[in-house]
């Protein structure tokens, strides 16, 4: 079996406040992330899923327990430029993410200050962009670009570390259905084609469903963790976590609640329409 890209073993955080009194946000979190595995993270807001998300690459440190980043202890500061080498983190705002006022400067940034040699900063540059389909943008001033585009432009920057792993937290939230929609199938290409692990921490239902494994969260707790198609089967258990399911599930719970025999695993409209056609059929 391979080693895990991202390991938790008990984790345990609280944030400290000024009173000194310091609740705790994970209780005792157990995770292995697989290379190459495309894993969502959801929750509702307060779940603890974003502050999880800090501790794999080393932004946040356990409080008691134990994060392992390709083997490294996150809590061993030798260890931290190699940990966010393999981890690279695309946040909510792009704007915040984004440095320069050319978008291939952008993109070089994050590589230039790891001491890449110039001609491999200009392959890898072209590469992350060529990637995130923003090559014919390289010379655009990222202000100028839609949201969906920065965030691209954000990925590419991240990309051009080359790390293993892509950590993607609520990258989606300020985005527009177009913008969600081209964030979501750069990451799902470069998972299928470079092989790159991804862990989106999302509160939308379409975007977790697309994931080879999905991880609930709530009250800084895992109490869910399997493929997307059986956890969903849980319409009226994850409304007690006050979360939804993606639509298509909902139809055909309503349908299963009056009487009409279809199935639960439905992630999307096709495999919805599909089902629906064969009753009527």
């Amino acid at each position: 079996m391979s080693q895990s890209i991202i390991r938790t073993e008990n984790l345990i955080f609280r944030y400290t406040t000024e009173e000194g009194v310091a609740p705790t946000v994970l209780d005792g979190i157990n995770l292995s992330i697989e290379p190459g595995s495309f894993v969502a993270i959801l929750g509702h807001n307060g779940s603890g899923k974003s502050t999880l998300a800090k501790h794999f690459n080393a932004i946040l440190l356990p409080s008691e327990g134990k994060v392992y980043v390709g083997g490294l202890d996150t809590a061993d500061e030798d260890h931290l430029l190699d940990i966010r080498r393999q981890v690279g983190m695309v946040f909510q705002n792009p704007d915040n993410q984004i440095v320069a006022s050319v978008v291939e400067e952008d993109v070089a940034f994050a590589p230039e200050n790891l001491g890449v040699p110039s001609p491999e900063i200009r392959r890898r540059v072209d590469d992350a962009l060529r990637t995130v389909g923003m090559a014919e943008y390289a010379r655009h001033a990222p202000h100028l670009l839609s949201g969906g585009q920065k965030q691209r432009v954000a990925i590419a920057g991240v990309l051009a570390m080359e790390p293993a792993c892509i950590v993607l937290d609520e990258s989606t939230a300020m985005l527009d259905p177009v913008g969600r929609r081209e964030v979501l199938s750069t990451v799902k290409k470069l998972n299928r084609e470079k092989g790159i692990t991804v862990v989106l921490i999302t509160h939308h239902m379409d975007e977790a469903a697309q994931a080879d494994r999905l991880v609930v969260m709530h009250d800084g707790h895992i109490v869910h963790d399997g493929p997307p198609a059986q956890i969903f089967q849980d319409v009226e258990g994850l409304r007690a976590l006050g979360l939804e399911v993606p639509e298509s599930v909902a139809l055909m719970h309503e349908l299963r609640k009056n009487g009409v025999d279809v199935p639960l695993d439905t992630l999307d409209v096709d495999s919805c329409a599909a089902a629906l056609g064969k009753l009527l059929s």
